[in-house]
């Protein structure tokens, strides 16, 4: 039987403090997270990768925001779906091109999960994962004065 190994990988990971989040970024990122998968392949493992994606699904929760006018938003489980997919085709690209290279050529797939929750989880009540921009004091204050916002 093979060996497994399951990587989880931040979604902070991709797009770093400081930085706009671009893909060029997000891509140099996963160009240099996906030597290391490499190398737990060549040690003759199964890989199985997770990834977060919160800073992901805050910039597209923003564009919906920026965007109602003109397109209506989508829920925040949309949102999640569609980050969850561009991120995985992210590391799926960069991990596929780095395995070409070195002559170990694999498939590699992405899958969009769902999760069920209960409605009624007490952790409904007081959200922690933060996803986004990080924002100043004064933007914060400003956010959640003209916005409505819950910011942390």
């Amino acid at each position: 039987m093979k060996k497994l190994a399951i990587v989880s990988i931040g979604g902070n990971a991709l797009i770093r403090r400081g930085e706009k989040g671009t893909i060029e970024e997000q891509t140099e990122h996963m160009n240099s997270a996906t030597a290391s998968i490499a190398r737990i392949f060549e040690m003759g493992y199964s890989v199985v990768l997770t990834h977060g994606n919160g800073p992901i699904v805050g910039f597209i929760v923003i564009q919906n925001e920026a965007s109602k006018e003109t397109i209506p938003p989508m829920p925040l489980y949309i949102c999640d779906a569609e980050s969850e997919g561009g991120v995985g085709f992210v590391i799926q690209q960069a991990l596929y091109n780095r395995l070409k290279k070195t002559e170990m050529i694999r498939d590699v797939v992405t899958v969009v999960t769902q999760v069920v929750v209960d409605r009624e989880d007490p952790a409904f009540s007081n959200p922690t994962k933060p996803i986004g921009l990080f924002y100043t004091k004064d933007e914060a204050e400003l956010l959640i004065r003209e916005k409505g916002w819950a910011i942390r």
